[in-house]
Order: structure tokens, then sequence, then C-alpha cells
């Protein structure tokens, strides 16, 4: 398990913009991670009204776990930990509209494919041991170039 504040040497968000409580499991041969969010009102995506997060922010949810993902890949290579952004989402599907306040999200994510520094996952949230979210991401890591 790799908590929080491990987290922050592998992937770029901080603060109310990480969203990411903890990485459960990882399989680099898998190509697959499984993460965990503990939804409350620190959430930048937290609306007080509806007392939840919107559940279109689930594409966010699952490029942090892809995220995390490439940053362990990077780390278990000894190599460079990069910034990365998403090139597209598709395929998503929402079974619901808000992530409820004070439940825990499981975020799973498993790389389809893979050309050069441009990577397809698909992706998947599930509440309450229900799959509520689906997407399919499109990601890009931004590799620095050499000196």
């Amino acid at each position: 398990m790799i908590e929080r504040e491990e987290l922050l040497a592998l992937i770029p968000h901080r603060n109310s913009m990480m969203l990411l409580s903890r990485v459960i499991n990882y399989d680099l041969k898998g190509k697959s991670i499984e993460a965990e969010y503990d939804i409350s009102q620190d959430c930048i995506f937290y609306d007080p009204q509806k007392k939840s997060v919107p559940s279109w922010v689930g594409f966010e949810f699952i490029a942090q776990a892809i995220s995390a993902y490439i940053g362990i890949k990077c780390r278990e290579n000894n190599l460079p930990v990069n910034e990365g952004f998403i090139l597209s989402v598709s395929h998503m599907h929402l079974d619901i509209p808000f992530f409820k306040n004070k439940g825990i999200i499981t975020i799973k994510s498993r790389e389809l494919d893979n050309v050069d520094a441009m990577y397809i996952f698909k992706g998947e949230i599930l509440q309450d041991g229900k799959e509520v979210i689906s997407a399919r991401l499109t990601v890009m890591e931004v590799m620095e170039k050499e000196k």
C-alpha cells in the first residue's frame, strides 16, 4: 500500500487538487493500479449545497490513478517522474450523479496500449463495491529534453 505522503513523490498534484488518498495495489506486469479516495469537503470539486462531489470528476480521479501508476513505473525503473496531460476521455459512462460525502471510492485503471509517451487506459470507479463510472483515457507523459 502506498499512502498519500509517499504519493506526493509520484504525482505532481498537491493540496486540494490531490485526488488520491492511497494506492491499494499495483501490478506493473499486469499494467494495472487500484487506488482509493476519501470523499470529503476538502475536495476541490466538493459541492457544499449537495454535500457531495459531482460524478463527472471521475475522469480526473482515473487520470490521477494513471499518474500514480506511471510514477510507480518510473520509480521502479530509476527514471525521473514527469508531468502528464489528458489528451482525451472517451466511452465515459456515469451511473450516478454524485459521490457521497464521507464515502470511499475505489479507482481502478489498466493500461491497454502505449506508443512512446502516449498511453491508453481503461478506468473504472467503484462506490460501495459497485462500478458506477467507466471511461477510456488517452494520456501523454511530458518528457524533459536531455541537456
